[in-house]
């Protein structure tokens, strides 16, 4: 993938895309034009990107998912995790906890998933 980051009125319409794919190109522009205000050309114009991006693909004026909107936002954050604590993770989550402590639930629900990681 090319790019990892959205820009804002990028990931509105990824949004769009995610929540409706497949969807034809035709109902894609009418969705964008009553949600985005959108016009035509603006609509493709940000589909071709995403296409090129590989996030999307377009055939036969259907648009489909190549990358699912959960599985973008964790290749984003491994991403950062990777640019900006050297992939560590417990270093990403030791910078994050310093400054919004994690609650019970959260540290419960922390432990619940690396046990079960550990068995996979």
């Amino acid at each position: 993938m090319e790019e990892l980051r959205l820009g804002i009125v990028e990931a509105k319409f990824a949004d769009i895309v995610w929540a409706s794919a497949p969807i034809s190109t035709k109902e894609l522009v009418a969705v964008c034009e009553r949600e985005l205000n959108w016009k035509r050309t603006t609509t493709y114009t940000v589909l071709k990107k995403l296409c090129e991006r590989g996030i999307f693909v377009t055939e036969n004026s259907e648009v489909s998912v190549l990358i699912s909107r959960d599985e973008f936002y964790a290749m984003q954050s491994e991403k950062f995790v990777d640019d900006t604590f050297g992939g560590s993770l417990p270093a990403f989550i030791a910078a994050f906890a310093s400054r919004k402590k994690p609650s019970e639930d959260e540290i419960e629900e922390i432990r619940r998933m690396i046990e079960q990681f550990g068995k996979e």
